[in-house]
């Protein structure tokens, strides 16, 4: 068995940081941050943020009339998933159950089609499970809003992103970029046959989700709505990634949910806490390949201080969290077991039909 190093989890590539690619994602989010703040509508803020966000981390690289397309194809599956995530918040939690369900499964199956389009499902699928969370903090906080026009404002933001990089590849002479996605999911990520073991992997993933969002949202419990997204954000993604990338994952759901923690307890005003997903929104942005520990660590932050930003809490909700926030990487690292239990056995399977093979050309 080969030893995993902590250096190995917590590897850094300095040639990996992307200044301007930082740059331009803390300004596509921080624009929406001043207007909405000016109009007095920061209820719209997470939804055009972290459409941005989510939709510049989508960006499949190659020429600006090849991108363009498949990020419309992010805007718009965004934006229907957060209207049905909005309206499902508010439902009976048998409800919120099975619609977390279908959504992971559907996420999980897009392994399929190749690493971008799975990096964008499991992109869209935590948003779901944001979207989902976000109208009972805004409840809390006595601020009334809707499924469409949250809806539009995802829509907005992943639009501005979609005309920044649009402008960015005109002020660089029309010069493609190059294919990304390695980065973001290390480990064999291209199209993959939904064998028997992919697809039961991918039902274990749905079920683990949804008995995650079915504890936070049947039993009523204050801040375990962090669970899902801790589990999904540490969960190992698909049934070909290595044991030092699970780990990673879970190392960076853990770090992302302490500095999340931190920060909603210190600061408790909206508009700074709006500048704070900001910053570390673009450090996610430059750092995408600097180390996949610290990217993960820099998403799960943001969207957890994302998440509570409705409705900022005292040291005592913050400990909730924080065990919510475990209770999920539990979860993650069960699932874990299981998928390597799983391709153990498929690696079993598929020695049988190799020799087999080899005896018959023989």
């Amino acid at each position: 068995m080969t030893e995993i190093r902590l250096a190995d989890v917590f590897a850094i590539n300095r040639q990996g940081f992307n200044l301007r690619r930082g740059v331009s994602v803390l300004l596509v989010m921080l624009l929406p941050l001043i207007v909405l703040g000016a109009l007095g509508e920061e209820k719209y803020f997470v939804g055009v943020a972290l459409g941005a966000l989510f939709t510049g981390l989508c960006d499949p690289g190659g020429r600006y009339g090849y991108r363009a397309p498949r990020l419309a194809c992010v805007t718009a599956a965004g934006a229907l998933l957060t209207a049905f995530g909005y309206w499902l918040g508010s439902q009976a939690w048998g409800w919120v159950t099975l619609g977390a369900f279908a959504v992971t499964l559907a996420a999980s199956l897009a392994v399929k089609y190749g690493k971008h389009r799975f990096t964008a499902a499991l992109l869209l699928n935590v948003w779901f499970l944001i979207a989902v969370a976000l109208p009972g903090g805004y409840a809390a906080d006595h601020v009334h809003t809707g499924a469409w026009p949250q809806a539009a404002a995802w829509a907005i933001g992943s639009a501005v992103m979609i005309g920044w990089i649009g402008v960015m590849w005109l002020a660089t002479g029309r010069s493609d970029r190059q294919q990304t996605g390695a980065e973001l999911l290390p480990g064999d990520t291209t199209p993959v046959p939904l064998s028997r073991p992919v697809v039961l992997y991918c039902v274990i993933r749905a079920v683990a989700v949804a008995a995650a969002v079915a504890i936070a949202f049947g039993f009523g419990l204050d801040n375990a709505d962090w669970m899902p997204v801790a589990a999904l954000i540490a969960m190992q993604p698909s049934l070909q990634q290595s044991t030092v990338t699970a780990l990673q994952r879970l190392a960076g759901a853990i770090i992302g949910a302490v500095v999340a923690s931190v920060f909603l307890l210190a600061v408790d005003n909206k508009i700074a806490l709006g500048v704070v997903i900001v910053i570390v929104g673009g450090l996610a942005g430059a750092i995408r390949a600097v180390g996949y520990t610290w990217y993960v660590a820099a998403v799960a932050a943001t969207v957890l201080i994302a998440e509570g930003m409705p409705h900022p809490t005292d040291l005592a909700e913050e400990a909730r969290r924080v065990a919510f926030t475990f209770a999920g990487v539990a979860i993650a690292v069960l699932v874990t077991y299981l998928a390597t239990m799983l391709a153990k056995r498929r690696a079993a399977a598929a020695r049988p039909q190799s020799s087999a093979t080899a005896g018959a050309s023989g």
